[in-house]
């Protein structure tokens, strides 16, 4: 049952994804846009460090507590691993925000 589903799911994802971006293209035209002129993101550095920032804190901190914290039940602690990753990987994100945010309404009122 599982090698027949896989398969299936992984066209319908490949589909979806095509379809959309045809839409997509679709909508640009319609509105007299070019759909092959990518638009500037100007923060992008910025998000993908203070991303990758957040992440390696969140990597030593979850290193510094498993070596700390002794192994309960015999049972390792990589949980704590990927949970902090993601917590400190987003607080980057939100970082990131905000500073776009903030560039942003500084620019709307001059």
């Amino acid at each position: 049952m599982m090698a027949i589903l896989v398969p299936l799911a992984a066209m319908a994802l490949v589909f979806g994804i095509v379809y959309l971006m045809k839409k997509e293209n679709l909508a640009m035209i319609e509105k007299g846009m070019n759909p092959k002129i990518q638009r500037p993101a100007p923060y992008t550095s910025l998000k993908y460090g203070l991303l990758l920032t957040g992440g390696g804190i969140g990597l030593l901190l979850a290193y510094l507590t498993d070596v700390a914290v002794p192994a309960i039940n015999g049972e390792e602690n990589s949980s704590i691993y990927f949970a902090l990753i993601a917590i400190f990987g987003g607080m980057g994100l939100i970082a990131s925000y905000r500073i776009e945010k903030k560039e942003v309404l500084d620019k709307g009122v001059e």
